[in-house]
């Protein structure tokens, strides 16, 4: 793993739900809490999903699973499937 990688990419646990979740540091230089797991993705087509790469660039793309017509691999950002996600969100009320 780069010297980029490992300083962009922090394990931990979500705080509402426990899942296990990698922080991304995205260009702007704010960290994204991304599920844990890596996927494909194409840009090719449909654009329904976003996901974050390694080097903190989110992009709109199509989830795949056929490696070999992915464009590469990213994380889906937590917030899709946390179900306390709401808790999260600027201006939200406890």
């Amino acid at each position: 793993m780069s010297a980029r990688v490992q300083a962009v990419c922090r394990k931990s646990r979500c705080q509402s739900c426990g899942a296990p979740i990698v922080w991304i540091k995205t260009v702007s230089g704010k960290s994204m809490p991304c599920d844990a797991s890596p996927v494909y993705y194409t840009t090719a087509g449909g654009d329904d999903s976003k996901i974050v790469t390694m080097d903190g660039i989110t992009i709109s793309c199509e989830i795949i699973t056929d490696t070999e017509k992915a464009d590469g691999f990213g994380y889906i950002p937590h917030w899709g499937s946390c179900p306390g996600a709401d808790k999260f969100k600027k201006g939200a009320k406890p």
